[in-house]
């Protein structure tokens, strides 16, 4: 069972680990919760090289306090044309309606998994933390990180993957409960039967585990975060509370949806072919939320990015992927150095 809390593994005032969330923020919002005491988080699955170097040396120039960088670990996959077209083709009355071509679908995923290239990058920075989602990269990069005295987290969806991840030597494991918004970070299988709530999935952790137990899903208030540690938890992940705030990109529609009456969300795969939770919007409900069709991680991407540019610059949010967990409580618009200090009051 865990006993360390992870202000003292990550040398960080206050438990809490601002989520990296890809798409809605930059290094501003790192950069802010770190100063307030907590971890910040900068997302990198999305960065080219050039615009991961100029974020990290914004981070080191900005602040003293440690940071978080996370990195994706998928397998990149071999695109199937035959998937692809039919993908094409249950989208196209959508292209036909906003005056769009099927040629305006440009080549590439916009994610990429961490390797030896990435690794290069960031042996000018040596971050003090390292988180992956969808389980480790090689072990041999792993190992690297670990020379530089980086602490090493990724997230399990399941009490069988927070094991796979003790046994392969991470300092912490986040925890990632159901209610958690943006992508599932399941690894070991693709059956969604087998997730659960955090205050499910939690106590199994924290008892099966000897490492630190990081609890992330539903985190937004102060109450909620008081429950996780009463759980055992070393610390908690916030991402929606932070949503809001200035120092986040959240997109002028996404800000609306969160700020709306319907707290509906679902898991989808049709924003980039694996699950993540996001507030319902019309390309979900008409489609339904977990399509069949929809070509593998990340490749589903490249052909909702046209459909979604198009309805953001008329205002709408039909084809956005509008991620939110399933507590949105603690969302409000107000820096994020407070929220950090709320979530602990």
């Amino acid at each position: 069972m865990s006993k360390i809390l992870i202000n003292d593994l990550l040398a960080i005032d206050k438990p809490i680990i601002q989520a990296p969330m890809a798409g809605v923020q930059g290094s501003e919002l790192a950069i802010a919760v770190s100063e307030a005491g907590g971890l910040g988080s900068l997302p990198c699955a999305m960065l080219t090289p050039e615009a991961l170097v100029n974020a990290l040396t914004q981070l080191c120039e900005s602040t003293t306090k440690p940071y978080n960088v996370n990195f994706f670990c998928h397998t990149s996959p071999i695109p199937n044309l035959e998937i692809e077209q039919r993908w094409q083709a249950s989208l196209k009355p959508y292209y036909d309606q906003l005056g769009l071509s099927l040629n305006d679908i440009a080549d590439g995923s916009g994610r990429r998994p961490f390797d030896a290239d990435t690794l290069a990058l960031l042996n000018d920075f040596r971050p003090s933390v390292v988180s992956f989602h969808f389980g480790l990269p090689d072990e041999a990069l792993v190992d690297q990180l670990r020379s530089w005295g980086t602490k090493i987290l990724s997230s399990a969806t399941t009490l069988e993957e927070a094991l796979w991840l003790e046994e392969r030597g991470v300092d912490a494991v986040i925890a990632q409960g159901l209610e958690a918004g943006g992508h599932r970070g399941m690894f070991l299988t693709e059956d969604l039967s087998t997730q659960s709530g955090l205050f499910a999935l939690l106590p199994q952790c924290v008892d099966a585990l000897s490492i630190p137990v990081i609890a992330a899903g539903g985190i937004a208030n102060p109450k909620a975060v008081k429950a996780a540690m009463a759980l055992g938890a070393a610390g908690v992940q916030v991402g929606t509370s932070y949503l809001l705030c200035p120092e986040a990109t959240t997109s002028a529609v996404h800000r609306q949806a969160l700020s709306g009456a319907e707290p509906h969300t679902a898991l989808t795969n049709l924003f980039s072919g694996r699950p993540a939770r996001g507030i319902v919007n019309r390309v979900m409900r008409e489609l339904g939320p977990l399509g069949d069709a929809v070509p593998a991680f990340p490749l589903a991407t490249a052909a909702i990015a046209p459909l979604r540019a198009a309805a953001e610059a008329q205002s709408s949010s039909d084809f956005s992927p509008l991620w939110a967990g399933q507590n949105r409580s603690g969302c409000q618009a107000i820096p994020a150095a407070e929220i950090t200090h709320w979530l602990m009051s």
